[in-house]
C-alpha cells in the first residue's frame, strides 16, 4: 500500500462483514485510523484485531443503527472521541436487505429498511459533516446499489432505500461541498464472500456482463480509497459504479 490515508480518521459503519470489512481494512492499510462500527461485538473485535495484527490502527465501536437520531448521534460522539476528537472520513456502509416481494412485504419491515438504509445514514451524516466542514474538510462516501436502477422482480424496497440515498448523495454534495466536505457514492454490482464450494445465488445476476462474474468486497474497497483520497479532490456529488458493468453494458455471446 501507498500510505494515501496516512494521518486520517475515518468510520465505516456495518464493518463487522463483506463490504464494510473490506473498506476498512483496506483504509487501514493505507494508513487510516479506522473506527470499525457494528452490532457484532465479537465479529468487530475480529476485525480490529486482524488490522492491529497487520500494524494498522483500529477501534471498534457497537451501534445499533436503528434510524433514530439519537443512535447516530451518539455513534458520531463515540466514534470521534475513539479517534481522538477528530473525524476526516464516514463510510454510511450499514444497511439490511429484505427480498421479499412487495406484496409479501409488510408495514413493520417496510419501516425498519427506510430506519436502517435512510434515516440512519441521514442523520449520522448530519451530525458528522459540520464539524468536519470546521475542521477544514472531510470526505463522505454511501453505499447505493446497481438495483437502485436497473429493476429486479425481488427487493424493490430494498432497491427503493437505496435510490434515496443516492439522491442524498448529489444533494449532500451541493450542501456540504462548498465547506470543503465532500460527498459521494459508490454503487457495487452483486458482490460475494463466499465459503469455500459455496455458490452464491447472485452468481447467474453477473451472467451477460462484461465481468461475467460477481465481484469481491476489496474491489469496493479500492473505489472507497480512491474517494476518500486527495486523488478524489475534484470529485463531487457522483455515484461511481463498480457492478462488472451489469448497469452499463450487455454482453452478447454466440
Amino acid at each position: 500500500m501507498t500510505g494515501r490515508l496516512r494521518g486520517r480518521t475515518a468510520l465505516v459503519t456495518g464493518a463487522t462483514s463483506n463490504i464494510g470489512r473490506a473498506i476498512a481494512e483496506a483504509f487501514a492499510a493505507e494508513g487510516a485510523h479506522v473506527v470499525i462500527s457494528g452490532r457484532n461485538e465479537e465479529r468487530g473485535t475480529e476485525v480490529v484485531n486482524g488490522i492491529r495484527a497487520r500494524g494498522g490502527r483500529a477501534e471498534f465501536v457497537r451501534a445499533r443503527l436503528d434510524g433514530s437520531a439519537e443512535a447516530s448521534r451518539t455513534l458520531a460522539a463515540r466514534a470521534t472521541a475513539a479517534l481522538g476528537g477528530h473525524l476526516d472520513i464516514l463510510v454510511n456502509n450499514a444497511g439490511v436487505y429484505p427480498g421479499d416481494v412487495t406484496t409479501a412485504t409488510d408495514e413493520k419491515t417496510f419501516d425498519e429498511v427506510y430506519a436502517v438504509n435512510v434515516k440512519a445514514p441521514y442523520f449520522l451524516t448530519a451530525a458528522v459533516a459540520p464539524a468536519m466542514a470546521q475542521a477544514g474538510g472531510g470526505a463522505i462516501i454511501n453505499l447505493g446499489s446497481w438495483i437502485a436502477r436497473l429493476g429486479i422482480p425481488m427487493g424493490a424496497l430494498y432497491s427503493s432505500t437505496k435510490g434515496a440515498v443516492e439522491t442524498l448523495t448529489r444533494a449532500w454534495a451541493a450542501e456540504f461541498g462548498p465547506q470543503g466536505v465532500r460527498v459521494n457514492a459508490i454503487s457495487p454490482g452483486v458482490v460475494q464472500d463466499p465459503a469455500p464450494g459455496e455458490v452464491h445465488p447472485g452468481v447467474a445476476m453477473m451472467n451477460g456482463t462484461p465481468a461475467g462474474r460477481p465481484g469481491r468486497p476489496e474491489e469496493i474497497a479500492h473505489a472507497a480509497v480512491y474517494l476518500a483520497s486527495d486523488e478524489a479532490s475534484f470529485v463531487h456529488g457522483i455515484v461511481l459504479d463498480v457492478d462488472g458493468g451489469r448497469t452499463t453494458a450487455a454482453v452478447v455471446t454466440r
